[in-house]
């Protein structure tokens, strides 16, 4: 078994792209006197769903791929999983600032939507057939 080093990569711009979405919503609950929930403006709603959906589909996906990873599944492979999760991440806050059900809209949100609950159910999937089969390393 080999450490991640593929994920670990991938993990590091993410957490860039994390840290820019922070500062985002740090910036607009400043400007807007917003210490708590949104305040009622929409700009900062979108920020705080994109915050927040970062974090809710990133670890547990990222944790999955280093799982595979560690399996020995090909870089390719890797690559593939992790770049996918970072396009998803970066065109799920273009879809949340753009103009509901605008093509902007429905291609980034719709499509980082599509990425990512495929990303979760793939590697799901790898993962439980490798238990099952009695592939996993121990």
């Amino acid at each position: 078994m080999h450490m991640p080093s593929i994920t670990a990569g991938y993990l590091a711009i993410l957490a860039l792209l994390y840290a820019v979405l922070a500062l985002q919503v740090i910036r607009l609950r400043r400007s807007n006197q917003a210490a708590f929930n949104d305040g009622g403006n929409i700009a900062l709603r979108s920020a705080i769903r994109a915050h927040g959906n970062f974090m809710e589909y990133v670890p547990i996906i990222s944790l999955m791929v280093a799982m595979i990873e560690m399996a020995g599944t090909t870089p390719l492979r890797i690559h593939l999983l992790m770049g996918a999760l970072l396009l998803s991440r970066l065109l799920h806050p273009l879809g949340m600032y753009a103009v509901t059900n605008s093509r902007l809209f429905w291609i980034c949100r719709g499509g980082s939507i599509v990425v990512t609950i495929g990303l979760l159910v793939t590697c799901a999937v790898n993962i439980l057939s490798r238990v099952i089969a009695g592939t996993m390393p121990q």
